[in-house]
C-alpha cells in the first residue's frame, strides 16, 4: 500500500477559499502601495551564501535553509573535514546558496548592485515568498509571504508620518478596526540607557524593558539586576514607569528625565514631530500609541521603531512592524544610505480578519455563465459562443462532460454560477439559447444579442 503523501512542517497546502481570501489581502497592500507611490520589485527566491550568512545574526544565520550543489557536492571534500562532522565547515564547502530569510537583506544587494539605475529616494514594495527553518507554531510557519515597503536616500522624518498613514490605510480598507500602531526610537532607548550608567549593556537593558507587559516592574527590575545593571541604575529608571497621559504629555516628561543625554533629546524630537503630524492630519481607524519597551530590531534600527499589534479581542502577536536605518547597503559596501521601512504579516492578519469574520465579502472566481453540454455538436456551438462572449468580457464555461441536466445543474448551483445556458437540438437549429437565471429561476429564449445584452446586465 502505496504511503500517504504529506508536506514538510511549517507549509501548507491553500484551497481555493484560502487563495482568494489571502489575495483580497494581497491585493490591498498592492493597491495602497502604489498609491502611495511605491515601484514594485522581485528578487530571486534563492541568494548566493555569502549575501545572507552573517546579516542576522548567529540565530538567524542557523535558520537560513542552504541549497546543496548540484552534482556530486562531496567529491571535493576534504576527507578530515568528513570526519570531524563539523557541520558549519561542511556547510560552506557544499552549499554556495542558500533561500532568502526576509526581503529586506536581498532588497539591500538590490539597491548596491543597480544603484546607477536607481532614481533616489527610492520608493519600493516587494510582496514575496521568504523562508525560515524555524518551530512551526500558530501564526509563524517556515514558508511565508513577506509584505515590505521601503524608502533608502532620505533622512526626511516626513517618510515615518507616511509609512503610519500606509499601515492605517491598509487596515482601513480591511476594515479591520482598533489596530494599535506602537512606536519607539532607538535614540530614546540609548538616551535611558545612558542616563541610568547603562549604556554599555543597552542590549540587556531593552531586552529586559520589552518585557514590561508580561513580567511587570518587578519582574523587569529583577532580570536588570541578574544582566548585571546596578541598583543605583534601576532606581534612576524607575521614573520611567509612571509616565502616564497622552503621547505628547509623555514625551514632554520624557524630555525632562532625558535632558542630560543629547541622544536622547534627539530620539524625543523627532518622535515629537512624527506624533504631532499624525494627530493633526489624524487616522481613519487606528490608534498610535508610544512604547518605551518597544525595542524589535533594536541592533539594525537606528531611529524609529514601529510595531503593529490587532484589536485586544483578538490574540495575536504583531503582525506587522519596521524601522529606520542608517546604513542598510552599507554591508554590501554603500556606506551612508539611510532608509525606512515596513512589513506586512500577511499570514497573521489572514487569522486575524478570519477569526474577527472579515472575509464576508471575498468571493471565489467563477465564470458568471455556464454552458451545459448535450453533445459534441451543442457543445461545438457552445464553444462558439463562449468564444465571442469572452472576446466581450463575459467570464463564461463550458461543462465538459455530457451529462444528465441534473448534475450540470448541480454543479452552477455548488460553483454560485448565475447563470446557466441550455442548448439542445431545438436552440441548435435555430442558433437560438434558452438562459436559466440560477438566482429566481426564470428562462428565457432568445439569439445571441439578446444572451449578450442579459449577462452584460
Amino acid at each position: 500500500m502505496a504511503q500517504k503523501p504529506s508536506i514538510p512542517k511549517g507549509t501548507r497546502d491553500f484551497s481555493p477559499t484560502e487563495v482568494a481570501k489571502r489575495n483580497y489581502i494581497i491585493n490591498i497592500i498592492k493597491a495602497t502601495f502604489e498609491h502611495f507611490g511605491f515601484q514594485p520589485i522581485e528578487t530571486p527566491s534563492f541568494e548566493n551564501s555569502e549575501t545572507l550568512m552573517g546579516k542576522y545574526g548567529e540565530e538567524g544565520d542557523r535558520l537560513i535553509f542552504k541549497i546543496l550543489n548540484s552534482g556530486d557536492y562531496l567529491s571535493k571534500i576534504n576527507e578530515d573535514l568528513l570526519i570531524q562532522k563539523d557541520s558549519n565547515k561542511l556547510t560552506a564547502k557544499i552549499s554556495e546558496k542558500a533561500l532568502r530569510y526576509d526581503l529586506t537583506v536581498p532588497f539591500a544587494r538590490y539597491v548596491v548592485q543597480h544603484q546607477n539605475e536607481l532614481e533616489f529616494p527610492f520608493k519600493r514594495y516587494q510582496i514575496q515568498p521568504v523562508w525560515r527553518a524555524d518551530r512551526p507554531q500558530k501564526g509563524r510557519f517556515r514558508e511565508f509571504y513577506q509584505c515590505d515597503a521601503d524608502v533608502v536616500g532620505s533622512k526626511s522624518l516626513w517618510q515615518e508620518v507616511e509609512f503610519i498613514q500606509l499601515y492605517d490605510a491598509v487596515f482601513n480598507r480591511l476594515n479591520l478596526k482598533g489596530v494599535t500602531i506602537k512606536l519607539n526610537n532607538r535614540k530614546i532607548l540609548a538616551g535611558i540607557a545612558e542616563v541610568i550608567g547603562a549604556a554599555d549593556k543597552l542590549i540587556d537593558f531593552t531586552v529586559a524593558l520589552d518585557k514590561l507587559d508580561k513580567v511587570g516592574e518587578e519582574g523587569v527590575k529583577k532580570e536588570m539586576l541578574e544582566k548585571g545593571i546596578s541598583n543605583a541604575a534601576i532606581e534612576k529608571l524607575t521614573p520611567l514607569f509612571k509616565l502616564s497621559g497622552s503621547n505628547i504629555e509623555k514625551l514632554h516628561q520624557l524630555k525632562t528625565l532625558l535632558g542630560d543625554s543629547k541622544e536622547g533629546v534627539e530620539g524625543i524630537d523627532e518622535l515629537s514631530f512624527v506624533i504631532k503630524t499624525i494627530e493633526s492630519v489624524g487616522l481613519f481607524t487606528s490608534n498610535l500609541e508610544l512604547d518605551l519597551t518597544l525595542a524589535r530590531g533594536l541592533n539594525y534600527y537606528t531611529g524609529a521603531i514601529i510595531e503593529v499589534v490587532p484589536p485586544k479581542e483578538v490574540s495575536m502577536g504583531s503582525i506587522g512592524g519596521g524601522g529606520r536605518y542608517d546604513d542598510l547597503t552599507g554591508i554590501f559596501g554603500l556606506k551612508d544610505m539611510s532608509g525606512i521601512g515596513i512589513s506586512f504579516g500577511l499570514d497573521r492578519i489572514y487569522l486575524v480578519l478570519e477569526e474577527l469574520n472579515l472575509f464576508s465579502k471575498v468571493a471565489l472566481p467563477k465564470p458568471k455563465v455556464l454552458f451545459t453540454n448535450f453533445g459534441d455538436n451543442e457543445a461545438f456551438f457552445a464553444t462558439q459562443t463562449i468564444k465571442l462572449l469572452r472576446e466581450n468580457g463575459i467570464k463564461s464555461e463550458l461543462y465538459p462532460d455530457n451529462a444528465k441536466l441534473k448534475k450540470q445543474l448541480n454543479y452552477a448551483d455548488k460553483r454560485d454560477i448565475q447563470y446557466v445556458v441550455l442548448i439542445g437540438s431545438s436552440e441548435l437549429e435555430n442558433k437560438s439559447y434558452t438562459v436559466k437565471n440560477m438566482i429566481t429561476g426564470e428562462q428565457s429564449t432568445g439569439n445571441f444579442d439578446m444572451l449578450l445584452q442579459l449577462l452584460k446586465q
